[in-house]
């Protein structure tokens, strides 16, 4: 009886032997496919993009001339009205330089009421001149005056006439003297209104640069004293779009955004403006997509992060697939691949795109001797493609490729808009990812 029990207990553990080495090699023969289900239901192409939000009007208020800032009348977040003061340059030095310029002012009006009184005067010779002259001139022609009298009476006739012309000319000098020196005092007195800061607009104090003490220097360009928000009830998301999104998006466009303050609200907003001015970042190029919006409660500031969506299209009840099923491609050689095509009827583009894809099908060896899928980082969007190629599996572990026509996307599934080769219907298993054996194919294809 013991005899029989370890034949027994022996046979049992051969058994076993047998089952598990039968697993193993079945296991190493056949190819492990993850797949997932076609579904129906409801596809929203949305273009998203990140932006900033901003006020829609932002002034900075700076000063035109140097000094120290002597008194701040707003700060952070104050509310403020277009000519109110919110800050003084201290004015000593431009209030001396007023009355400095006013004093030359009145000195060049003393020289000026001084050159008109020379020019008087030289009125007034040039005439007795003039009357010596005539008689002068009288009395040679009756022979009473020599003719040297006559020159000299002449003479000084001449000379009076040059003065007045002189005295003329200080007048002019004198009057452009009283012009410069009074626009010396036009400028003085504009520096000093300089002195007091004045809102432009009416808003609010997003940014206050400088603190009571601080001396601001004005040389080439005015230093940034405040940064004042035009009426933050109203406000604009700048975001950046991508190149490949801007013909989707359409003026009028309602969308909607969330920001990170706020993480359980969505906020609504409508595009205003696609503007033109590209920015290229390491070959990436994008657009300013600007969306209005209401912000009554003024729960949202300038400077935060929003997240948007802009709504494209939307399909219901669509047979859609996983868009990893799109991307899946066996790994089998071009050769194979274009065999395996043209049996099923697929041609065209299809067998081009799958030579060259071929190499890139996804499959590398693994450890122990088995093969994983070569993942690379999904890109965050599937390039837009008027049809594609998918792996239909069966309950017999084969594949079939079946050809579909694309519709709208929402980047995680895609729209199967017709089936173009083969058939494919809800509930069917589409290949996404493969693992075989090192040294095995994948499994079979159904012929």
């Amino acid at each position: 009886m013991k005899m029989r029990g370890r034949w027994l207990i022996l046979a049992g553990v051969m058994a076993a032997v047998g089952i598990f080495a039968a697993f193993g090699l079945n296991r190493n023969t056949q190819a492990q496919h993850f797949t997932a289900k076609v579904e129906r239901g409801e596809i929203d192409d949305v273009v998203e993009a990140t932006g900033t939000i901003n006020a829609v009007i932002t002034v900075q208020v700076g000063s035109q001339v140097s000094g120290s800032i002597a008194k701040l009348n707003a700060d952070f977040n104050s509310r403020v009205h277009k000519g109110d003061v919110v800050a003084l340059i201290d004015p000593a030095l431009f209030k001396g330089a007023l009355l400095q310029a006013a004093a030359d002012l009145e000195n060049a009006k003393a020289n000026l009421v001084a050159a008109r009184a020379n020019l008087e005067k030289a009125k007034a010779g040039m005439v007795q001149t003039k009357a010596d002259y005539d008689r002068a001139a009288g009395l040679t022609r009756d022979g009473v005056m020599s003719q040297q009298q006559l020159d000299l009476a002449k003479s000084n006739y001449d000379s009076a006439n040059a003065s007045v012309g002189a005295a003329a000319a200080n007048v002019t000098q004198a009057e452009a003297q009283v012009s410069q020196k009074d626009a010396a005092v036009a400028v003085a007195q504009t520096n000093l209104d300089y002195t007091v800061i004045r809102s432009p607009i009416d808003g609010t104090v997003v940014a206050r640069n400088v603190d009571v003490g601080q001396t601001v220097a004005a040389s080439l360009q005015a230093p940034t004293i405040f940064t004042i928000a035009q009426d933050l009830t109203k406000m604009w998301v700048y975001a950046k779009t991508d190149e490949s999104d801007v013909g989707n998006i359409k003026i009028g466009k309602p969308v909607t955004f969330k920001v990170d303050a706020f993480p359980k609200d969505t906020f609504d907003g409508v595009v205003s403006q696609v503007r033109m001015n590209a920015t290229t970042v390491q070959s990436v190029v994008t657009y300013d997509t600007i969306i209005e919006f209401a912000n009554p409660e003024l729960k949202l500031f300038p400077g935060m992060t929003a997240y948007v969506t802009i709504p494209v299209d939307t399909v219901k009840n669509a047979v859609k697939l996983p868009n990893t099923a799109l991307r899946y491609k066996p790994p089998m050689s071009a050769e194979e691949i274009l065999a395996i095509y043209k049996q099923y009827g697929i041609d065209g583009s299809e067998q081009k795109q799958a030579a060259e894809e071929s190499a890139a099908s996804g499959i590398v060896a693994g450890h122990g001797g088995q093969a994983a899928e070569a993942t690379t980082e999904n890109p965050s969007r599937v390039p837009r493609k008027d049809s594609a190629v998918v792996w239909k599996l069966h309950a017999d572990n084969t594949m079939e490729p079946v050809k579909v026509s694309l519709g709208i996307t929402d980047h995680a599934y895609t729209e199967v808009s017709a089936v173009q080769k083969g058939a494919l219907k809800e509930g069917d298993d589409v290949v996404i990812r493969s693992v075989a054996p090192k040294s095995q194919g994948l499994g079979g294809i159904r012929r």
